[in-house]
Parts: structure tokens; C-alpha cells; sequence
């Protein structure tokens, strides 16, 4: 299956060059250089983009703004392209929606690694490679159901719309209950990378799991946290 890859950046460098390593990685790519030109392509294009590659500081409609739009019509995966490195704004980009965050000037062999991950985790959660299940795959702790196969997550009864990144998340603590896991553990089972920046990422995202499937985040019923060691969902009857 060829992927199609929505790029924005208005640096009209960083643009063609973009466009160039993708397309030798035999992706298709469509070109936005503010936030605004991004969200009328995606909407036209549907369901039909499989990533989007998001730069942060841009004029008429910045990438936060972007993504947020974005996340209102779909999960695709965001991986947010920008100058900034320190923690916060990391943080900022994955609380608005990012499913990973790469840093100026890039590796264009790290960039094209971590889109060929973030793809890879998109298509199994949607099951776009078609693969035949042996038997359904349902695990369920309470009210909290994941039913592998639909690639769909339900508390008590309520459809739960996840990103890819959550989704997997929730998937390895779910069929591994009450087994406490270490962000670092979390990053490199779900990543699939070494875990060489963790912590915050990883907890962004639980949080953001929380938010979807806690009646009060605050005190979770399913998603828990053993301090100093790590995250863990627990079995209910």
C-alpha cells in the first residue's frame, strides 16, 4: 500500500527537501507551507493521508492550532517538526495532539525511521494490512473493554476514540494486568526504538489515556501509577 504524507513547513527549503527523501521512500506527498493550507488538504483528502509531518512556528495558522484541528476529524499520526528542543515544548506538542516530536536540523535517517514506526503502528491499529485472526480478541478489566480485532476501545459501553500511540499503550497494559511497566519499557514496546527520551513522553500520554477512560482522571479506577517504578492497569471484576 502506498502511504500519502501531508508535509507543512513554511520554509520552502525544508519543504522540497522533505518532499524529496519522501518520495525516494516511495511515499506519496502533499505540500502545505502554513497551518491553514494543511487543514484544507486534509479535509479534502479524507481519510486518504496517512501521516502528517507538522512544522510548529508558521504564519497564518502556527502547527499547535493545526494539530488541534486536525484531531477533530481524525487520529492520524502528527509527528511535529520544530526548532525548539526543550521539554516544554515537547510536552505542549504531544498535550496538542503530536504522536512524536523531531528537532531542527533532522536526521533524515531518524526522520524517515520514525515515520516508516508511526505508520506502522497507524496500519495495525486500523488493520489495513489484512491478516485473518484465529480467534477474537477481547480483554476487558471492569467497564474497560479493548477489542483488538475492531481495533476498538469501550468503557462501559462508550466508545473511547484513541490516537495510535494511546491505543497501544492501553493494548500492552491491558493484556499484561495488574504487571507494572517502566516508561521505559512502555517507550520500547510501543516505539519500538531504544528509550533514550522517555519519561515525559511517556507520561503525556498516559495522562491523555486517563482523560479518555477515567471518570475522574485524578483518581483512576483502571490506569494507575506505582511511584518509582511505573504504570499499570489493574483487573476489576
Amino acid at each position: 500500500m502506498e502511504h500519502r504524507i501531508l508535509i507543512c513547513d513554511d520554509d520552502i527549503d525544508i519543504l522540497n527537501a522533505l518532499e524529496i527523501y519522501l518520495r525516494q521512500d516511495g511515499y506519496d506527498v502533499l505540500r502545505a507551507q502554513n497551518g491553514r493550507q494543511a487543514v484544507d488538504l486534509f479535509k479534502k483528502a479524507d481519510d486518504e493521508i496517512h501521516l502528517v509531518l507538522l512544522d510548529i512556528m508558521m504564519p497564518v495558522m502556527d502547527g499547535i492550532a493545526t494539530a488541534v484541528d486536525i484531531r477533530k476529524h481524525s487520529n492520524v499520526p502528527i509527528i511535529f517538526l520544530s526548532a525548539k528542543s526543550e521539554d516544554t515544548d515537547r510536552i505542549l506538542g504531544l498535550n496538542m495532539g503530536a504522536d512524536d516530536y523531531i528537532t531542527k536540523p533532522f536526521n533524515v535517517v531518524e526522520l524517515l525511521a520514525r515515520v516508516k514506526a508511526a505508520l506502522r503502528r497507524f496500519t495495525r491499529l486500523l488493520g489495513i494490512r489484512s491478516e485473518k485472526p484465529e480467534n477474537i480478541k477481547i480483554l476487558q478489566t471492569g467497564g474497560l473493554v479493548v477489542d483488538d480485532d475492531k481495533k476498538m476501545v469501550s468503557i462501559d459501553g462508550a466508545q473511547v476514540s484513541l490516537t495510535p500511540i494511546e491505543y497501544n499503550i492501553l493494548l500492552l497494559l491491558m493484556k499484561n494486568l495488574d504487571r507494572v511497566f517502566s516508561s521505559e519499557q512502555i517507550y520500547e514496546a510501543v516505539w519500538n526504538e531504544p528509550a533514550f527520551y522517555v519519561s515525559k513522553t511517556v507520561s503525556v500520554h498516559i495522562r491523555k489515556i486517563r482523560e479518555k477512560i477515567e471518570i475522574n482522571p485524578k483518581e483512576p479506577q483502571y490506569l494507575k501509577v506505582v511511584y518509582g517504578l511505573g504504570y499499570k492497569v489493574v483487573s476489576l471484576k
